[in-house]
């Protein structure tokens, strides 16, 4: 791999931790803030499944990187 290509998964790679830390983050900031509001269940259901699309997101490019890595070990 070339120094750049390795920039390119450092970036991708904090990128991705900064989208699970703040998905963390704000589901568990929702699901102490919806029942102060007295928001009903449906919208604890909408943030867990933001977050669960979130890391997902996180999960696939966790995914690419991996076998980005890969990749450029057999070159």
């Amino acid at each position: 791999m070339t120094e750049e290509e390795n920039k390119a998964l450092a970036r991708k790679g904090r990128t991705v931790a900064l989208v699970i830390a703040g998905t963390m983050l704000l589901w568990i900031a929702a699901q102490w803030i919806a029942p102060q509001f007295g928001l009903p269940g449906r919208y604890a259901l909408l943030f867990d499944f933001a977050a669960l699309a979130a890391l997902v997101w996180a999960m696939v490019n966790i995914y690419q990187m991996r076998r980005a890595r890969v990749a450029g070990r057999d070159t």
